[in-house]
């Protein structure tokens, strides 16, 4: 049957609105379910004198609504889900406004813009702590694995504006991305970045050290060459881009550079659409040398001059590679290195013990941040274990992600009793 051109365009036109239909309708019953479960969890929290810490009330609490609305609606309401909701509600006690649960009624403009994809406020602006429907359930409960308040805001704003899964946001969470960036930043810097999401205004805005590939699948070996790192990014280059961050564009591999006969071919081009300009990125195997930088040094001036359009800002150029020196860095880059990068690649997901005590180690000249230290863990644990017992493993996450001493009350007590005795014996 031939179609005509009108039918066509009407066929068109009836299958933007069935999908436009259906992506609402997925968005409003996604915002329904985050809301019932915030709201669920208000009321657990009410029902325990205002969240007082009560274990064993809690615990027969749960197991009594978890048997009761098993009963009546089937799965979904074990405790460790009724756990989740009341961590939710603690978690973000400004996602809705505050009421009794059974007078509940969603403001109409908020729906409206619920099902249209949109928050409530202005649409540029991201404000963490408050209800987005961008984010489903998924997204919230990963959220809340994240203890700092600061670094999970940073997760939430990062997550809307670039649209990420849950899976998606769960992978940057697990390698560190808020630590990597963090770490080309002062104080000041780190405080925006937890408040404002990942501003891109600048180029050292765009870079990350080390950079994580661990979705290449390759192995940390020596005997790895650059082209078969290059073909694997290339291979997975959806998965290179949300790595790199957003605004890359890709714009080829291998592109020959000729001067006066002699070619060059710098492994990766992009566009950044944001910064507009382009980023040149070259890949090597083993330790940085200052040849690699000399030659990075020459493609950043050699797009700058030749390819760069009019109103383009200056070439950025990535050089990533296993291992570095800063100090060969600093000297030979010298005024480039504004322009110029070097940052480690691997190939695995960072412990994070590792990286804390690097990320330390790099910030020493700067004042602690306090607001970033982790807070009491808002993830429910098994409700098998005592109140006292959940509190001491909080404690001893603390001490290992701080690095503070122990400190317990018997300790501190035993410690005033010998000073008093000793006051008393100089008398």
């Amino acid at each position: 049957m031939t179609t005509l051109p009108a039918q066509a365009e009407l066929l068109a036109r009836i299958r933007h609105i069935w999908e436009s239909a259906r992506t609402q309708a997925a968005r409003s019953v996604n915002t329904a379910h985050v809301c019932a479960n915030w709201l669920i969890g208000q009321q657990i929290v009410e029902a325990e004198q205002g969240g007082a810490k009560r274990a064993a009330y809690g615990k027969a609490l749960l197991k009594a609504l978890s048997e009761q609305l098993s009963a009546e609606y089937g799965a979904g309401f074990s405790v460790s889900a009724l756990q989740y909701t009341r961590s939710f509600f603690l978690g973000y006690p400004q996602l809705l406004a505050k009421q009794h649960a059974v007078r509940v009624v969603l403001d109409v403009q908020q729906i409206q813009h619920a099902v249209r994809g949109e928050s409530p406020g202005a649409r540029d602006v991201v404000q963490p702590g408050v209800l987005n429907p961008s984010l489903s359930w998924t997204h919230y409960r990963t959220l809340l694995k994240e203890e700092r308040q600061p670094v999970r805001d940073f997760y939430e704003i990062e997550s809307v504006r670039n649209g990420w899964s849950a899976r998606q946001l769960e992978r940057q969470m697990h390698s560190f991305l808020f630590e990597r960036l963090a770490k080309s930043r002062d104080k000041q810097g780190v405080l925006a970045l937890a408040n404002e999401g990942q501003a891109l205004n600048r180029a050292q805005d765009v870079i990350k050290d080390p950079y994580v590939l661990e979705f290449l699948d390759l192995p940390e070996s020596h005997r790895l060459v650059e082209s078969r790192i290059e073909e694997a990014l290339i291979n997975q280059l959806q998965a290179f881009l949300l790595e790199l961050g957003s605004g890359f564009a890709f714009v080829g591999r291998q592109r020959r550079l000729t001067l006066d006969g002699d070619h060059f071919y710098p492994d990766l081009v992009f566009y950044h659409v944001k910064l507009k300009c382009y980023v040149v990125i070259d890949l090597k195997v083993g330790k940085l040398t200052h040849g690699d930088l000399g030659q990075m040094q020459l493609y950043v001036n050699y797009y700058d001059r030749e390819v760069a359009a009019k109103g383009d800002n200056p070439t950025i150029g990535l050089l990533l590679c296993s291992e570095k020196n800063d100090a060969v860095v600093r000297y030979v880059l010298g005024d480039k290195s504004e322009q110029i990068f070097a940052s480690r690649y691997q190939f695995a997901l960072p412990s994070e013990d590792d990286l804390r005590a690097e990320i330390r180690r790099e910030m020493e000249q700067f004042q602690p941040l306090d607001s970033l230290e982790p807070q009491e863990p808002l993830q429910p644990l098994a409700p098998s274990k005592p109140l006292e017992q959940r509190e001491e493993t909080s404690a001893k996450v603390q001490r290992a992600a701080t690095g503070k001493p122990k400190t317990p009350a018997t300790q501190t007590t035993k410690s005033r009793s010998k000073s008093t005795a000793a006051k008393g014996a100089q008398k």
